[in-house]
């Protein structure tokens, strides 16, 4: 698949934001960190920042953006709708959250209903992104059961490094917080890794015999191409990559989302404020350049199902 950068940018920056109001809302409502005003107004700033320009992104992708608002009618059949819904109903929880926190000081009582409420559907709003790739049966890339949690620990991993970050700018820290992290590390390393394998070594369903019908006949080969330029299939579904240059990149992804990042959250987090809250900061910009990369080989890799149309021998 053609890499689209607007939905690179949301993918990755929404589930970042996701990521970090969920490790705020949690981390308030479980006194693990002070109630700072400024503490909260930064980190639901960013989150928030974050989640809206990754929305305002993924219209761009649209022939007609203006129409984007229509998508939220489908809710009952369509992931994409249902992402959108639960991406708008969690501005709700966001502002009562937010305000409870910086203005009235306390996540108590009702307050502390709207948290848990907001932690819920950032986890469900990227469950929902996850789902609009899991569920193309034409893509079997994405079509398998990693991939939903792949997105949801890669929101994991980037709200709670950033969140470590800017508890350690404000003298907040905790080793909680970097068990957090490090867990985060860890599921991705372990599931990123199982992905890559997977679409590695487990063919496609579906094979030029069994997209043309001929299979009981023999092999199926293309005689001529089906048309005399390219088109915008072949543009946006027929986008490959070299095998040599995809394992560079996913190298240089797990040095950014994983082995640097945890050596500077094991070696900094604890240290004096002066080399832990820089540490901590580099961890989160590695994480989020390793999972841009991520981001990036997720759609290069994957393979539609048309291209056994135009020459391909699998999907």
């Amino acid at each position: 698949m053609h890499p689209a950068y607007s939905v690179i940018f949301f993918t990755t920056a929404s589930g970042a934001g996701y990521g970090l109001i969920t490790m705020m809302a949690l981390f308030g409502v479980l006194n693990g960190v002070k109630l700072d005003p400024w503490f909260g107004t930064i980190g639901f700033g960013l989150g928030t920042v974050l989640i809206t320009g990754g929305l305002l992104s993924s219209t761009a992708h649209l022939g007609h953006p203006e129409r984007a608002w229509r998508a939220l009618s489908q809710w009952k059949s369509s992931w994409l709708s249902r992402e959108g819904v639960l991406a708008v109903a969690t501005y709700v929880p966001l502002a009562l959250t937010a305000w409870s926190w910086i203005v009235e000081g306390s996540l108590e009582g009702p307050f502390g209903l709207f948290a848990v409420a907001l932690a819920l559907l950032c986890v469900l709003t990227v469950h929902a992104t996850a789902m609009i790739y899991a569920t193309l049966r034409t893509i079997s890339a994405w079509h398998n059961k990693r991939t939903v949690p792949v997105y949801l620990s890669f929101a994991l991993l980037t709200g709670s490094v950033w969140f470590h970050a800017l508890a350690q700018v404000f003298g907040y820290q905790t080793p909680v917080q970097a068990a957090i992290v490090a867990i985060g590390l860890l599921l991705v390393m372990f599931l990123k890794r199982s992905y890559w394998r997977t679409i590695d070594l487990t063919p496609g369903a579906s094979t030029p015999e069994s997209a043309t019908g001929l299979g009981n006949i023999g092999k199926v080969r293309l005689l001529d191409n089906p048309t005399m330029t390219e088109t915008f299939v072949q543009r946006e579904m027929g986008f490959s990559i070299a095998r040599r240059h995809s394992l560079k990149l996913r190298r240089l992804a797990f040095l950014g989302y994983c082995a640097i990042p945890f050596a500077l959250t094991l070696l900094t987090s604890q240290a004096a404020p002066a080399v832990a809250v820089p540490g901590t900061l580099a961890a989160a910009i590695c994480v989020s350049f390793g999972v841009v990369i991520e981001r990036w080989l997720f759609f290069a890799e994957a393979k539609h199902v048309s291209m056994l149309y135009y020459g391909a021998q699998s999907s």
